[in-house]
């Protein structure tokens, strides 16, 4: 289980050349994820979420509050619980100058993986995420939709139990996004606990077992799609997503 409890995390930006002033990214934020749960986090853009995920992540320390990963804390189990996660930024970049194939076994000896195993564990994702074609292909060479699965493709060879996924699909071709949320729903069947950024509503409730909300670093509704449609009084995530920020459908 991830467990986030009461984060705050305070920045400081400059208003002019001699004048600072603090923000709050993320405000008193609390909420639980469970194995065999995929949970969304849905806002507006500066509402906090990537800045959300790199603290679960254990990019950032958050300013105030408390985050457990399967019940251990950053602060004296980094290690163990980094050999637990996998981490999928937005603005990740790949190597250019080698292929998804060495990429691969470069990040399997990274977490210690030995020579059989790896190999069996690249033939699987390779299969999984439907590489054979471009595998041992340069990155710089591949699409968008192929370095996207390459990206995601070496977060997971560890097998991790956890996954913290800031904006999977986005800019993606039909195909490639169907490939990747195929993976993550059969993840969830396998029992691993997913908390799954995304700024596609259809998509959020097509996979998502429940949603966080957030804009300007709060929470501002949480529950299953259903529950936040009936709140709502709305018949799809999107309009539900609107009423809840009050803005406007062409974002």
């Amino acid at each position: 289980m991830i467990e986030v409890q009461n984060i705050k995390k305070e920045f400081t930006k400059l208003i002019n050349k001699k004048q600072k002033q603090s923000f709050l990214a993320d405000d008193n934020i609390s909420f639980k994820a469970e194995r065999g749960e995929i949970v969304g986090i849905l806002g507006p853009n500066g509402a906090g979420k990537t800045t959300l995920l790199r603290m679960i992540a254990g990019i950032m320390k958050p300013t105030s509050g408390k985050i457990t990963i399967n019940n251990l804390n950053y602060k004296n189990k980094e290690i163990q619980i980094k050999k637990q996660i996998a981490f999928l930024s937005g603005n990740t970049k790949l190597y250019k100058d080698i292929s998804p194939y060495e990429l691969l076994k470069m990040c399997g000896k990274y977490y210690g993986i030995n020579e059989q195993t790896l190999e069996k564990r690249i033939q699987e994702i390779e299969k999984e995420f439907d590489l054979t074609t471009f595998i041992h292909q340069k990155i710089e060479d591949l699409s968008t939709g192929q370095t996207q699965r390459v990206g995601l493709a070496r977060c997971i060879i560890h097998n991790p139990n956890y996954y913290i996924l800031d904006e999977a699909t986005n800019g993606l071709d039909t195909i490639s996004s169907q490939v990747i949320l195929d993976f993550i729903k059969k993840e969830r069947k396998k029992g691993k606990c997913i908390i799954y950024s995304t700024h596609y509503m259809e998509e959020a409730e097509n996979i998502c077992d429940k949603v966080i909300i957030m804009n300007k670093g709060k929470i501002i509704a949480s529950g299953t799609p259903k529950k936040i449609k009936e709140e709502t009084n709305s018949t799809n995530l999107r309009d539900a997503f609107f009423t809840l920020i009050g803005g406007k459908k062409h974002e």
